[in-house]
């Protein structure tokens, strides 16, 4: 298990990471979630061991994890990081990168395991092509591979998707995440974008300026967001008399005591969110049909 607790780093004497604790079993993936600056990568180089902890002790099956101040070589053979800037041989091939980690007195089981990793990560058709001439989120897509070739405990990934277009995105989602599952990989990834990890997280931790707000299982934080800023993230949403709903939430009824006015209606590819002026509160509604702009609509919130 992986046990971060009362962690505490500090940078030019200012608070980077206060007092966080979580902890995420063999198997799991966690999900740490937060706007930029927020403090999401330094956690991922804390429990890497690349920065030194103020306070606080960071463990895997209950070995200590040492920062540079204790280990000369930063890294360990049971723990593989992405980080946002990769780290990849330009001018190498992409089956070159993968196997660096890779031992080469079995050649035929090395080629294997690249070819497995590759249609992992749906590069198989990039096996020969040097990294250099990759897209960006090419070259991402086989920095994961390469994290994964050794078979690693524990994977951190640090805006894993952010390069790769939406096309590529969702399958490759599915795809390492069942890969992490089916192998029993624990996985810490930090995003800023729901749908990298939602359908997938076995739990979220969310931070705001270095602080832990909020944590539990996707559906508790969806359902029960103790804050505006967390169903933020999970979807738009109306703050009404200090309740917060989303879109699907509120419906356009034939009859109702509430009452709002439509100022605006947006496409959004499964129908269209409604924006009305309901008591002088923005109200915002997910609706099948677009809405006539100054249209008197009648409401009913549905939590």
């Amino acid at each position: 298990m992986l046990n971060v607790k009362n962690i505490s780093f500090s940078y030019d004497n200012r608070v980077i990471i206060d007092d966080m604790s979580f902890t995420a079993k063999k198997g799991e993936v966690l999900a740490i979630v937060g706007e930029s600056g927020s403090g999401k990568s330094t956690i991922l180089k804390l429990i890497y061991g690349e920065k030194d902890l103020d306070n606080g002790l960071v463990s895997w099956c209950d070995k200590k994890i040492l920062g540079p101040k204790d280990k000369l070589i930063v890294g360990h053979d049971f723990m593989k990081y992405v980080a946002q800037e990769f780290d990849l041989m330009p001018f190498t091939t992409v089956e070159e990168n993968i196997g660096s980690y890779l031992s080469n007195f079995y050649p035929k089981k090395k080629k294997k395991r690249i070819i497995d990793l590759l249609s992992v990560v749906g590069l198989s058709e990039y096996l020969n092509t040097k990294v250099v001439k990759l897209s960006g989120g090419q070259k991402q897509r086989v920095a994961i591979a390469k994290a994964l070739a050794s078979q690693p405990e524990i994977l951190l990934l640090d805006e894993p998707f952010s390069h790769i277009d939406s096309y590529k995105k969702r399958s490759l989602r599915r795809s390492l995440f069942s890969y992490l599952k089916s192998n029993e990989i624990t996985c810490v990834v930090a995003s800023h974008d729901k749908d990298d990890v939602l359908p997938f997280a076995d739990s979220i931790v969310v931070v705001e300026s270095g602080k832990i707000i909020s944590s539990g299982t996707p559906e508790d934080l969806y359902k029960n967001p103790v804050l505006p800023k967390i169903a933020a993230f999970f979807s738009e949403f109306s703050l009404i008399n200090g309740e917060i709903y989303y879109t699907n939430q509120i419906k356009i009824v034939q009859d109702s005591e509430h009452k709002a006015v439509v100022s605006k209606s947006y496409f959004n590819g499964e129908g269209y969110i409604i924006q009305a002026d309901f008591e002088s509160q923005t109200v915002l509604i997910s609706n099948s049909e677009p809405v006539d702009k100054n249209k008197t609509i009648k409401i009913l919130f549905n939590k």
